[in-house]
């Protein structure tokens, strides 16, 4: 959708497009609260400052719609879609990748009671093991801000592949 469409669209049809970047109520609110956008870059640094901080419960909220890293995202709706095209560096693993991000998943959901987020797209599934394996070791304060984190990276890099100048 290009950006001067996003600034025009209804309210409804404002939420519909940025539901699948990030199903945060208060975040969609502030970014459709915020237009008309003069760029892009106007837009997606709402995005993020929308997005700090996010709240444990948002967080929760949000992470019910992520798959498990190298996990296919159900479904076939546009979140689906986005999911399915950022984790395609996942899709084929040799079975020791795809045994370690099974395992590590596992062993992230015991440690943290939540599924393991990260950005993939961009990552190659062995950067994605090795940050599993490093974040298993954080407390679970510091754990909260890095999955905070990675929710706002992915919401702005989804918004920025929606919604085009």
């Amino acid at each position: 959708m290009l950006l001067a469409e996003f600034n025009a669209a209804d309210r409804d049809h404002g939420a519909v497009v940025l539901r699948p970047c990030l199903d945060i109520e208060r975040w969609i609110d502030e970014i459709l609260t915020g237009r008309p956008y003069a760029s892009a870059e106007d837009l997606l640094g709402r995005a993020r400052s929308a997005a700090e901080p996010l709240t444990d419960d948002e967080v929760d909220r949000a992470l019910a719609h992520h798959p498990r890293i190298g996990e296919r995202a159900p479904g076939s709706g546009a979140e689906a879609a986005m999911s399915q095209a950022e984790q395609g560096g996942v899709d084929r693993l040799d079975e020791s990748v795809a045994r370690a991000l099974r395992d590590g998943n596992e062993a992230y959901e015991r440690r943290f009671d939540r599924v393991f987020l990260i950005r993939a797209a961009g990552r190659g599934p062995e950067e994605i093991v090795a940050a599993l394996r490093t974040r298993l070791d954080n407390p679970v304060e510091v754990e909260d801000r890095v999955v905070a984190e990675q929710l706002r990276e992915i919401a702005v890099l989804r918004l920025s592949r929606t919604v085009t100048a």
